[in-house]
């Protein structure tokens, strides 16, 4: 159990991407992704890891994948803007479920990128969402929600008018929001095996990346971006091998 423990600890500290660890890391200069794996012997992973994420998902095995079992009762409780990232965090994180391989996966929390760190035949998606789930072993399910520009999205939204400006600051969310509209109606998905996209960038991460893309207006976009101050996406890395199944 211990060492399940640790596992877990390790894997939602990179995942969320909290400053956790001593050297500081970000998306820009001296401190940029490909210089991650120099900045702290912990970070090793990043540079010389052979099950990284994210990918280009471009040919995928035909393995008749049913589509996700999704069982999300609580909204949100608070966001976080952590200077990467913003954050979503619930007041219970047992309230909402995957189930996957015949285990219930528990959300622990889902943060936004932008633009999207997984491309699909090469294309980047305006904003990619990474809703980031626990097993009772501690392993680790990323379920990731494309967006593309077009019509506004109700649920950002409302998450949207209480998005923190400050790096390290918070904003109780109060109004109810449907953690379900953050998912699309068709919820089939590809699936591989691969890592935290942020240091430690720690491996056995199983990723699910829905098929279908949810949309945001420009001005969500442009909101979004406009606290982040910069990207905040980790460039694609190699397959290795690995395989994508649908």
């Amino acid at each position: 159990m211990k060492m399940h423990f640790a596992k877990s600890a390790i894997l939602i500290a990179g995942l969320m991407p909290a400053l956790v660890f001593a050297a500081h890391w970000s998306y820009e200069g001296a401190e940029s992704p490909e210089h991650w794996g120099e900045l702290n012997s912990e970070y090793k992973e990043c540079q010389f890891g052979k099950n990284q994420s994210p990918v280009d998902i471009d040919k995928a095995l035909k393995a008749s994948l049913a589509p996700l079992a999704v069982h999300y009762t609580e909204g949100p409780a608070a966001l976080l803007n952590n200077g990467h990232t913003i954050q979503a965090s619930f007041t219970h994180n047992d309230a909402n479920t995957i189930m996957l391989d015949g285990t219930a996966w528990t959300l622990q929390q889902f943060h936004f990128h932008a633009p999207s760190e997984n491309t699909v035949h090469g294309k980047h998606y305006a904003m990619e969402m990474h809703l980031v789930h626990k097993a009772v072993d501690g392993d680790i399910a990323v379920v990731a929600v494309m967006f593309e520009t077009g019509a506004q999205n109700a649920a950002l939204a409302d998450l949207w008018s209480k998005i923190p400006n400050g790096v390290d600051k918070s904003e109780t969310l109060t109004r109810t929001i449907d953690l379900n509209a953050l998912l699309p109606t068709d919820k089939t998905f590809w699936r591989f095996s691969g890592s935290l996209t942020t240091p430690p960038c720690s491996e056995g991460v199983t990723w699910l990346v829905m098929k279908h893309p949810l949309t945001l207006s420009q001005a969500q976009l442009d909101k979004f971006k406009a606290v982040m101050h910069h990207d905040n996406n980790r460039p694609v890395q190699p397959l290795h091998g690995r395989v994508v199944v649908e």
